[in-house]
């Protein structure tokens, strides 16, 4: 819910609040939303210019810092880190700009995959065979990486810790992804490794993905920003691409899949997340080609049972639209109490 000092003056008029208590709501209203990210030119360049330098030091990363060595890499790594970390906390805690300080602290986090593979090359200590040059860490699937993935995992936890900046939740949450699939061949070995497995994995980290974003979601309640997001995004990640990549054989299969992502869209309802709306229906929309292309690809009428199904959903969208508050507190009443007060609340 959006409210603008329009609104104010409104329950002014109607007699609801006084004239006082209006100024008065407004001004600590406008206070609070002063201290939360907004999509604003001055954010936008902030988050711009961070994702350039993350970026820059992860994906773009090119062969050229290979002739450093790895202590060399290890080295330049952790200073490009230190000096993030310190003009961050200037920010963070003398000038109090919240914003820029917290970006410069995950840029830090950021740096810790690169900063461990410099000494994992330096000592050469792999978990497994040597895995290639740092480009191939966002390319390549291998054991080896692992502890890139956990050590990055650990430096988020302690940074959150002590800032408390959701957008440090991304760096975690991708390495989180990262993790679910090169663990696959750690554990199982690289002889016994294969896809079905990965993905068999890959769906049930990206579940427990989403269990760990559910609690920190009803733990934050979102008063201070939204700490689950990235969980949630690269859980789902995780979890749908693994589905959907394992190539059901049959249809009582294919049918379950398109009953996990409407699942998933009556999730969105009750975690009031729309990132679930939008996997639930690729996964639907999904399924609905394949019944047009596999098993009805002769039957004349199955494109205008389509259209109605989809004037159907239009529909109940309008419903939905106008009466979402009481279809929300419906579907909570159907689950048992001890269950409804577990549910996120905004």
């Amino acid at each position: 819910m959006k409210i603008y000092r329009e609104d104010l003056d409104w329950a002014v008029s109607q007699g609801l609040i006084t004239a006082e208590q209006a100024d008065a709501l407004w001004n600590a209203l406008s206070m609070r939303n002063s201290e939360r990210p907004q999509f604003n030119f001055v954010n936008v360049s902030y988050y711009f210019g961070a994702l350039i330098v993350i970026s820059a030091m992860t994906w773009f990363m090119t062969l050229a810092w290979e002739s450093f060595g790895g202590g060399g890499i290890f080295l330049l790594a952790s200073i490009y880190a230190l000096c993030f970390v310190l003009a961050g906390s200037n920010l963070w805690w003398r000038q109090q700009m919240k914003i820029p300080g917290g970006l410069l602290f995950t840029i830090a986090v950021s740096l810790t995959p690169l900063a461990i593979y410099g000494l994992q090359r330096a000592t050469g200590f792999w978990l497994q065979d040597n895995p290639g040059t740092y480009q191939d860490f966002y390319t390549w699937i291998k054991g080896s990486w692992f502890l890139m993935e956990l050590g990055t995992i650990i430096a988020g936890l302690i940074a959150i810790k002590f800032v408390r900046f959701p957008f440090l939740i991304a760096p975690i949450a991708f390495s989180l992804y990262f993790m679910s699939m090169d663990i696959t061949p750690l554990l199982f070995g690289e002889k016994n490794y294969n896809w079905q497995l990965r993905l068999s994995v890959s769906v049930w980290f990206g579940i427990a993905c989403i269990v760990i974003a559910y609690l920190v979601d009803i733990r934050t309640r979102r008063r201070d920003g939204d700490y689950a997001f990235w969980l949630y995004l690269f859980g789902l990640l995780a979890f749908w691409w693994g589905l959907t990549l394992m190539g059901d054989s049959n249809e009582l299969q294919k049918f379950i899949y398109c009953l996990i992502n409407l699942g998933l869209i009556l999730l969105s309802v009750l975690l009031k997340r729309k990132v679930f709306i939008v996997f639930g229906g690729m996964g639907v929309f999904g399924y609905l080609g394949h019944l047009a292309y596999s098993i009805f690809k002769n039957a004349i009428l199955f494109p205008f049972a389509l259209t109605i199904v989809g004037i159907f959903i239009i529909y109940l969208g309008t419903v939905y639209q106008r009466n979402s508050r009481k279809i929300e507190v419906f579907l909570e009443s159907l689950l048992p109490d001890n269950v409804r007060r577990y549910l996120p609340r905004e």
